[in-house]
C-alpha cells in the first residue's frame, strides 16, 4: 500500500546525494581515471587525541595507496557550516570533489569539469 506521505531525507542523506551527484558527473567525464577511486562522506575530519586544529578545517581529504587505489573523503559538517543554502552547498560540494579529483589526476580543476 503506497503512502502519500513525503519521503523525509535527513541532512546527512541530502548531503550524500550532493556528493553522489558530483561524483556521477565526473565519472561520466573521467570513467577510466576514477575506476579505482572510492568516494566517502564523513561528518568531520579526524583530529588526533590531544591536538587542537591549527589550520582551517578542511572540506575534504585525498588518500592514495601504493596499490593505485585512492579515497576522496568529503566532510559534511565543515561544508554545511560554510554555506547558507542548498544551492550554495551543492556548488561547494561539487567544487570540493572537482578539486580533489584534480589533485589526484595532477591537473587544474578547470580541466576536470570545464562546464562547471
Amino acid at each position: 500500500m503506497p503512502s502519500d506521505l513525503p519521503v523525509f531525507r535527513s541532512r546527512a542523506q541530502a548531503f550524500d546525494d550532493l556528493v553522489l551527484d558530483a561524483v556521477e558527473r565526473l565519472e561520466r567525464l573521467w570513467a577510466r581515471e576514477l575506476a579505482n577511486v572510492d568516494f566517502l562522506v564523513e561528518d568531520v575530519p579526524p583530529i588526533p587525541p590531544g591536538e587542537r586544529p591549527t589550520e582551517a578545517i578542511p572540506f575534504s581529504r585525498l588518500d592514495t595507496d601504493p596499490a593505485g587505489r585512492a579515497r576522496i573523503v568529503v566532510y559534511r559538517r565543515p561544508v554545511e557550516i560554510r554555506t547558507k543554502d542548498p544551492e550554495e552547498m551543492a556548488l561547494l560540494v561539487h567544487e570540493t570533489v572537482v578539486e580533489e579529483v584534480a589533485n589526484l589526476l595532477g591537473v587544474e580543476p578547470e580541466s576536470v569539469d570545464p562546464e562547471s
